[in-house]
């Protein structure tokens, strides 16, 4: 996976907007947190959600299926930490 830029919260309602490298092409993220909820949705086409556990770790609880490597990224974007 290569980072290509640093998150940018679109505003301060919880929104994000990065790149994300995804089956070799580079999609456009777009994350919405919601309390312990993000909403994630790639370039137009697909959707999952994800829950932030009370650990800090993330599991996926709906949507298209996210290989942990795009988990782990999306998580280093909006919280700063991948582990």
């Amino acid at each position: 996976m290569n980072e290509t830029q640093d998150k940018t919260p679109a505003e301060k309602d919880g929104k994000y907007e990065f790149k994300l490298s995804y089956a070799e092409r580079e999609l456009t993220c777009q994350v919405e947190k919601d309390h312990d909820i993000l909403h994630v949705h790639l370039e137009n086409n697909m959707d999952a959600t994800l829950k932030i556990n009370a650990d800090g770790s993330i599991t996926q609880t709906d949507g298209a299926s996210l290989p942990q490597s795009s988990i782990d990224f999306i998580k280093k974007h909006i919280f700063g930490t991948a582990a």
